[in-house]
């Protein structure tokens, strides 16, 4: 089999309230206090040459392409690292399993993982709400859960010994589209959000961002994860005459909400956030994507200049695989971030040593990306950019 198809063929494998999230998130901090005390930790599972990785995502469903693009960056990465032999010997091995974008789905395969198949590390959840119920699973079984796909601050606040961020949180990602929309003179804005974990998440960072740069909100909507019957959406939003709406919504939502203001006849700027899917959005809107706004928290895929640039285009030729995105260049970075940590927890790790081998990485240079642990910051990177979507669903950088 081709080293591309090999890539990605990927097995099988509800939006949470905010009641739900405040619950999972205060279990989450109890059980993050008993494993930095030893009290919730489990025993260690056997290495035998390899490091056994596990991914619970939504590989089925309307978010099966963030899914899927960011495996393919980490398969990427890992593939062409076992090739070299691995770090300290050891080759890692990532394992899949669907969760249907359902937070009591992730919470049955995090389980599943850790359990039945003995993984040394949780790995790429995606999702606020799903990422939320797999902590406290891993928490309890003294597991790392390492780079989730998600900026939510109840991820960060308070810390958890056991969850690493390589990505910018939302109140980064948030203050720099204020920043920009304020350099633009858009003064007026309507904010879309999702009514979810994620949408209330984001809705806070956006809000406290634009308020802090003096701009205003002059329209709120709320929108049900990938709805597309949005006409009263996008009359709602329009109705505060905004300058620029920002986007906090999953692509397929966000792309019908801006096909249908754009037939509504509002002129003005479209700003996605990362969450949404550059790619899948682009593609969702096809021809009438051009001059959409997205912020990023990943160097430019199509860039050459820096190292991490060219070695991640580098290694998707080699893999055979035609196309780049910022989805698998978040798994292929957050793939070479914990290789690096595995790499400082020597030749016998364990969850412990990762853990402190990766609390030791401070300002190491990725490639272009600086990434920084201690035993108070889980933050990694507060990496932000903005990029456009421009003629023929190019990106713009």
């Amino acid at each position: 089999m081709p080293a591309a198809d090999s890539l990605r063929k990927l097995p099988p494998s509800l939006s949470t309230s905010s009641i739900a999230m405040r619950v999972i998130s205060t279990l989450g901090a109890f059980l993050s206090a008993m494993a930095v005390t030893g009290a919730a930790s489990a025993a260690d599972p056997s290495v035998n040459g390899t490091i056994l990785l596990g991914q619970v995502a939504p590989f089925s469903g309307p978010s099966v392409k963030l899914a899927e693009e960011y495996n393919l960056g980490a398969r990427t990465y890992f593939q062409a690292l076992n090739e070299r032999g691995g770090v300290n010997g050891l080759r890692v091995e990532l394992r899949t399993r669907d969760d249907r974008y359902d937070p009591a789905e992730t919470a049955r395969q995090a389980k599943a993982l850790i359990e039945q198949d003995g993984v040394f590390a949780l790995f790429g959840t995606v999702g606020t709400g799903t990422t939320l119920a797999a902590v406290p699973v891993a928490t309890a079984a003294g597991v790392p859960l390492f780079a989730p796909s998600t900026g939510a601050e109840a991820l960060r606040t308070p810390l958890n010994r056991q969850v690493f961020h390589v990505r910018a949180g939302y109140g980064a990602e948030a203050d720099y589209i204020a920043e920009q929309l304020s350099t633009s003179s858009l003064r007026n804005v309507a904010v879309l959000h999702q009514s979810d974990a994620f949408g209330k998440a984001a809705l806070e960072a956006v809000t406290h961002a634009l308020t802090q740069r003096g701009l205003k909100t002059v329209a709120l909507a709320a929108i049900e994860r990938d709805a597309t019957d949005v006409s009263e959406i996008g009359k709602k939003l329009a109705a505060g005459h905004p300058q620029a709406v920002i986007l906090a919504a999953s692509y397929t939502s966000s792309a019908a909400v801006i096909k249908t203001m754009k037939k509504q006849g509002f002129a003005g700027q479209f700003v996605a956030t990362s969450y949404a899917g550059s790619k899948a959005l682009a593609d969702e809107l096809g021809g009438e994507g051009s001059g959409v706004w997205i912020s990023e928290v990943v160097p430019f895929p199509w860039g050459e200049g820096s190292a991490l640039q060219r070695e991640y285009g580098q290694a998707l030729q080699r893999a055979g695989v035609p196309s780049r995105s910022f989805e698998s260049m978040e798994g292929y970075l957050a793939a070479k971030v914990f290789t690096e940590g595995l790499r400082r927890a020597g030749r016998e790790p364990t969850r412990a040593r990762l853990i402190a081998a990766l609390e030791s990485i401070q300002g190491w240079d990725a490639g272009g990306v600086r990434i920084s642990y201690s035993p108070t910051d889980h933050g990694g990177s507060h990496r932000v950019e903005m990029t456009m979507i421009g003629p023929g669903g190019k990106f713009v950088h």
